[in-house]
């Protein structure tokens, strides 16, 4: 069994990309590990000063996959609205970054409060780096939907409860799990990683 490590200290989001991998079906392959339970701190800074998800998502794999000489797994994702030019997109983590994200969801939707136009979407870099074998893989995918006019759902985290995916008339918070993480960004990406290091042999 090979262990892998997730470059988060988010519980929620360990849990979405376990039951990825649960779903298929390689559990018996792969154990999924907060990063955090090997370097036992969560103090280590690692500055996302890229451009672009990908560029971030690379640069936390390679920096946590150097410190712990392990394989590790990391993603970057962020909410991006049309009508206010892609904000907050790279810097949606950063965002109000001391409040609450109920706070911060308040903030977006006084700030669309006379905007018809609610295009927006949810986008993911997933990244893959083995240092011992020198592998790196990075991929991103993308969900499209619009912002809602109130906060709606307690499920998944982030502005999940303000994003109403395509094709649907619920948020992110209040879909069930299982169907947000088969649709969602950071589901699709982590599931075409996945499934592309099993078709490669490298897990």
């Amino acid at each position: 069994m090979i262990e892998i490590y997730l470059a988060t200290s988010n519980k929620e989001k360990i849990k979405e990309v376990d039951k990825i991998i649960e779903k298929l079906n390689i559990k018996q392959k792969v154990k999924l590990c907060s990063i955090f339970d090997e370097i036992k701190s969560e103090f280590v800074y690692v500055d996302e000063n890229g451009e672009t998800y990908t560029e971030n998502s690379v640069i936390k794999a390679w920096r946590y996959g150097k410190i712990i000489n392990k394989p590790v797994v990391s993603d970057d994702s962020g909410l991006n609205i049309v009508a206010l030019d892609g904000f907050p997109g790279v810097h949606s983590s950063r965002f109000m970054f001391n409040s609450p994200y109920r706070v911060r969801m308040k903030t977006i939707l006084s700030m669309m409060q006379n905007i018809e136009d609610r295009k927006a979407y949810f986008a993911c870099a997933a990244t893959y780096f083995d240092i011992e074998n020198n592998i790196l893989i990075s991929l991103e995918e993308r969900v499209y939907g619009t912002i809602a006019y109130d906060i709606r759902g307690s499920n998944g985290f982030g502005y999940d409860p303000i994003f109403i995916p395509k094709g649907y008339n619920q948020t992110f918070g209040e879909l069930p799990t299982e169907i947000k993480n088969e649709i969602s960004h950071r589901g699709k990406a982590f599931n075409r990683l996945f499934t592309h290091l099993i078709s490669s042999s490298l897990i």
